[in-house]
């Protein structure tokens, strides 16, 4: 499973096109679902579509689309977001979005630019709103989203003269969509089509067995964990092969 999601800033025409570089990058990639933002375009016709994704093997949509994925035969819902600038309209997006999130039990997968940050290491040289922010945080908790971590890079847009950068695009994702999958990442893409990376969402499928322990990292954080360690690795064994009180440790 890979999605991935780019705000392009118009594909251009003539020479300056961006639709052979696209083309390509959809070709090597070989994404399962492609969001595009600010495409300046006009809605295309089905060929231009197909020619774009490189095969005939593809549907088309916009805004959202609801599906069910074959590998588990979960039903998903992907929205696509090129999010506002002005507060009124950023409201109404957030007040969208929850309505649409209402449905229970369907995973969800929110991705795109939403021209807002969360807190102020998410700017460089930039004005950061602390209301915006806000109000952007308060959505996120409000319907269980996770902000998956970004991976490659700090930020995803760049000025054009290259003096400030923001992390404006980014991938959310219900608890639903994260039972689906294991070991997901996101990563920033080199960046050649816009002032914006491509950000793309997959999966490890590398199947390594079963694990020998279960630990998370929070665990980290309680006092004494360190002593608590210790004293578990040094409590005596039962004598058997090197190779079982080892995994027997592990336990």
């Amino acid at each position: 499973m890979k999605i991935i999601s780019l705000n392009i800033r118009g594909f251009g025409s003539g020479k300056r096109s961006k639709f052979g570089d696209m083309r390509k990058f959809c070709i090597a990639e070989r994404p399962s679902i492609l969001a595009l933002q600010e495409t300046k375009s006009i809605i295309r016709d089905e060929n231009w579509f197909l020619s774009l994704w490189g095969s005939d093997d593809c549907g088309y949509s916009q805004k959202a689309v609801i599906g069910v994925w074959k590998s588990s035969g979960k039903e998903s819902i992907i929205v696509n977001v090129y999010g506002p600038h002005d507060d009124i309209n950023k409201q109404k997006l957030w007040d969208a979005l929850d309505k649409l999130l209402l449905i229970n039990g369907v995973s969800c997968v929110i991705c795109g630019d939403f021209n807002e940050v969360r807190d102020p290491s998410e700017r460089l040289n930039c004005d950061f709103i602390p209301n915006r922010a806000r109000l952007f945080n308060e959505f996120i908790a409000r319907n269980r989203l996770v902000d998956l971590p970004l991976c490659g890079r700090l930020f995803t847009r760049v000025s054009d003269d290259g003096s400030k950068m923001s992390k404006l695009d980014r991938f959310l994702v219900s608890d639903e969509f994260l039972s689906l999958w294991s070991d997901l990442k996101v990563t920033a893409c080199d960046r050649k089509f816009s002032n914006h990376c491509p950000i793309a969402l997959s999966n490890d499928d590398t199947d390594f067995g079963p694990k020998p322990f279960k630990i998370f990292d929070e665990w980290f954080n309680v006092e004494g964990i360190d002593s608590l360690i210790a004293r578990s690795w040094e409590e005596p064994m039962d004598r058997n092969r090197k190779d079982c009180v080892f995994r027997n440790k592990l336990k």
